[in-house]
């Protein structure tokens, strides 16, 4: 019997292909050195989209428990770039809802602080929800208050009958993470005051595909969504998205704004206008999602050419950053060493350790310095501004950056 997916939010069965990009292992395990020898899971990187209900999605292979560990290795403190973004919308919020000491603000996936952070400092009560113990300690030795746990209706319930209610209820790029999605929007709605706001940031599924931004397909990340799909999500559990903001952030990101049904705050006419670009770009016909395989494999091609070129005239190639698309692209692409010698990453719990099924070592971005390589690919291609100016001096030597979306481009 053929193996169905079912749709994780409408259970409909999955038919439609969205990006098949062969066995991947998990893009945030990395590989201690020490564990060099040792093998590596590898899972199916096979996305869907719903003929029914339009939500993006993978099928899960590895629970959120095994994913979201105690060595996971993403801290979001590490680009300034984003630590601003999160100041800017702390201001903003407190601005536009008129919080105060009196308010409380609870982020779901809080990670190490990087945003919570804000708030403190403006005296306004804060609480993390965040399941990597390692990542949450970070948080608590800046004295913010955490919960070591993943976020559902229990969580929820739990909360709830402490007294703890959210007047500003946030989350950044978790809502992409969750499995039961249908389990994390209905506690979203209990963990909601009557008359609170819940904002979510997330990845627009419009950008991946007109940017083709298929990197950014991991297991991770369960769901990829337009508004079109989200708005129904959250109208079945009895929120309504009532704005909607356009961002920058990892190559287009959507920030929505929820409440209760039937709460006061007037519909933004943002919310027709996206859904109407959506439609305009074809986001509700299949035929849309179909197209996007070719490009996948476009990229991939000159991807391959180029590194091999550049081998073939004694040219090296390195990369900066560790990200978890920069792990969907090379194992996509079946990039090793022969073809990329090493990349860097500012983390440091990602140097000196191997990246996930390429084995591609990982070291302090001082490295480049020191082999002064002719060429350096930004696999962190939606902060490549960040680090063009911070790595500036591999000019000096006549080396030169190279991004590989949304297809690949030298810069001069």
């Amino acid at each position: 019997m053929i193996h169905a997916p079912q749709c994780r939010f409408c259970s409909q069965p999955l038919q439609q292909t969205f990006a098949d990009l062969g066995m991947s292992p998990i893009s945030n395990a990395f590989i201690p050195l020490a564990q060099a020898h040792l093998g590596e899971k590898f899972y199916p990187l096979h996305a869907y989209v719903c003929d029914q209900c339009l939500l993006v999605q993978l099928e899960e292979f590895e629970t959120p428990d095994e994913i979201f560990n105690e060595n996971y290795a993403y801290f979001s403190s590490y680009s300034q770039f984003w630590l601003t973004h999160c100041q800017q919308y702390t201001e903003l919020m407190i601005d536009r809802f008129e919080l105060n000491s009196h308010s409380q603000v609870i982020e779901i996936a809080s990670n190490d602080g990087y945003l919570l952070q804000y708030f403190q400092t403006k005296n306004i009560p804060v609480l993390g929800i965040e399941p990597a113990a390692n990542v949450a300690a970070a948080a608590e030795a800046k004295g913010i208050a955490n919960l070591v746990k993943f976020f559902s209706v229990a969580t929820a319930m739990e909360l709830v009958a402490t007294g703890k209610q959210a007047d500003l209820l946030l989350g950044n790029n978790v809502l992409a993470h969750v499995p039961d999605l249908n389990d994390f929007v209905a506690g979203m709605k209990i963990l909601l005051a009557p008359t609170g706001v819940i904002t979510m940031e997330f990845p627009h599924l419009l950008n991946l595909v007109q940017q083709n931004q298929f990197d950014t397909i991991y297991h991770e990340h369960f769901s990829y969504f337009s508004l079109l799909a989200v708005a129904k999500i959250f109208a079945y559990h009895g929120l309504t998205i009532f704005d909607v903001e356009e961002l920058s952030t990892h190559g287009g990101s959507l920030r929505i704004y929820a409440q209760h049904q039937g709460n006061p705050r007037s519909i933004s006419d943002s919310i027709n206008q996206l859904k109407a670009k959506e439609k305009a770009a074809g986001l509700d016909q299949m035929a849309t999602y179909d197209a996007f395989a070719d490009r996948i494999q476009a990229t991939k091609r000159q991807l391959l050419s180029f590194l091999i070129a550049a081998q073939e005239s004694g040219k090296q190639v390195v990369g900066y950053g560790a990200p978890a698309k920069g792990n969907t692209l090379l194992n996509y692409c079946g990039v090793k060493t022969d073809l990329l010698a090493y990349t860097v990453d500012l983390s440091p719990h990602k140097q000196n350790t191997l990246l996930p099924g390429t084995r591609i070592p990982v070291y302090a971005p001082e490295k480049i310095f020191s082999t002064k390589p002719d060429y350096v690919l930004i696999l962190p291609w939606n902060i490549q501004a960040e680090i063009i100016s911070s790595m500036a001096a591999v000019r000096e030597w006549g080396g030169q950056f190279v991004v590989p979306i949304p297809q690949l481009t030298v810069l001069s």
